[in-house]
């Protein structure tokens, strides 16, 4: 039996394996950076990303975007680490590689790193001088999650509270209960600036972490059921690329399913009915806040100069019909040529390439998306 590398897992992987060695073994388990997905506190995937990843159904589809922000965040990993060490007087380990708990192999840890504390670091360091720190030391007592972030992100995040954002923090207390340690460290390079927070394990918020991933990898992952695909603006995306479209293809449902369509689509129609409602209260609301502030921009504060309460700019879309309208002459000096596909071309010459392009719409008989 391999023995433990933490208090309560051991190496499943080792770290630099090839990007396609390390796809398998994630698709073993569920690893941190899955589970705010499983709970839908994940902006960019949801529940059922993470079901037909785990089952060998999704094929990657990288975004380049969020692919480069990888790259860079991975970059910046070690830097991260380095000043986290330099701030926290901890010492800091490689990443062993992926991590599997003991008992629950399923449950996976892909750390940044290890930290030796300060406390034992000391007295760790003495006898070992002519040996530099590396993977495998008995004396490592927490995990460490590097994060880099451009200031709006961090903004969104809110990494200036009392507590690292959800996310990092569920990717933390994920790899405490997998490596069994008493504490995790959450450091975030902000543009230039680094910040962090220590985490101490927290048996009760653990616990429930590991009842609710069970639940999903037992009834979900393994049973071969769907999740509810939750309301994601990602998860509308892969359902709208996830199959090869059959034109004019017919399904039938019997029974309970229409009975539960029919439901849903009440459901639907009674919430479209709400949001018109509530954008009519919306915009109430905000002309009333408009007429006060009649030829400014900046609401706020006259006791507290700087405290703003809210504005209303001239800063949004530029009106381009009304320009043409009221400017004719300007804008046709204005007026350039823009780089367009020609879709109609397209879509004569290479149909099923454009078929594959096209989004696909949400409609009920009455013709309402």
């Amino acid at each position: 039996m391999t023995s433990l590398f933490t208090p309560t897992a051991r190496l499943l992987a080792p770290a630099g394996l090839s990007r396609e060695e390390w796809l398998e073994v994630r698709r073993t388990g569920v690893g941190g950076s899955d589970v705010a997905a499983i709970l839908g506190m994940d902006a960019h995937r949801g529940p059922l990303h993470v079901y037909l990843s785990k089952r060998g159904e999704l094929a990657e589809r990288r975004d380049p975007r969020l692919d480069r922000a990888a790259r860079r965040g991975h970059k910046l990993e070690g830097l991260v680490a380095e000043l986290f060490e330099e701030e926290s007087g901890h010492g800091v380990l490689q990443s062993p590689g992926t991590l599997q708990h003991a008992d629950r192999p399923w449950m996976l840890a892909n750390c940044d790193r290890l930290v030796v504390e300060s406390s034992t670091l000391a007295t760790w360091l003495e006898p070992h001088t002519d040996i530099p720190l590396g993977p495998g030391y008995p004396d490592a007592t927490a995990v460490l999650e590097c994060k880099s972030r451009t200031w709006r992100s961090a903004r969104r995040e809110d990494w200036r509270g009392e507590e690292p954002p959800d996310g990092p923090a569920l990717q933390a207390y994920w790899y405490l209960a997998v490596t069994g340690y008493p504490r995790a460290y959450v450091a975030g390079l902000i543009d230039d600036d680094l910040t962090w927070f220590r985490l101490e394990r927290d048996e009760e918020l653990i616990g429930h972490l590991v009842t609710l991933v069970t639940e999903f990898w037992e009834r979900h992952v393994l049973a071969g059921v769907e999740p509810d695909p939750g309301d994601l603006e990602s998860t509308d995306e892969l359902l709208g690329h996830l199959w090869d479209v059959k034109p004019d293809a017919v399904k039938f449902f019997t029974g309970p399913e229409v009975a539960e369509i029919d439901a849903l689509l009440a459901e639907r129609e009674a919430i479209k009915e709400q949001r018109k409602e509530l954008k009519r209260d919306l915009g109430r609301i905000e002309n009333r806040l408009k007429a006060k502030l009649g030829p400014n921009e900046v609401a706020e504060v006259a006791l507290a100069p700087g405290r703003e309460l809210y504005s209303w700019r001239r800063n949004g879309n530029f009106a381009h019909a009304r320009f043409r309208e009221v400017e004719p002459e300007l804008a046709a000096e204005y007026v350039h040529r823009v780089e367009a596909i020609d879709r109609e071309r397209l879509a004569v010459e290479k149909p099923d390439i454009y078929a594959s392009f096209r989004a696909r719409v949400f409609r009920t008989p009455g013709g309402s998306s």
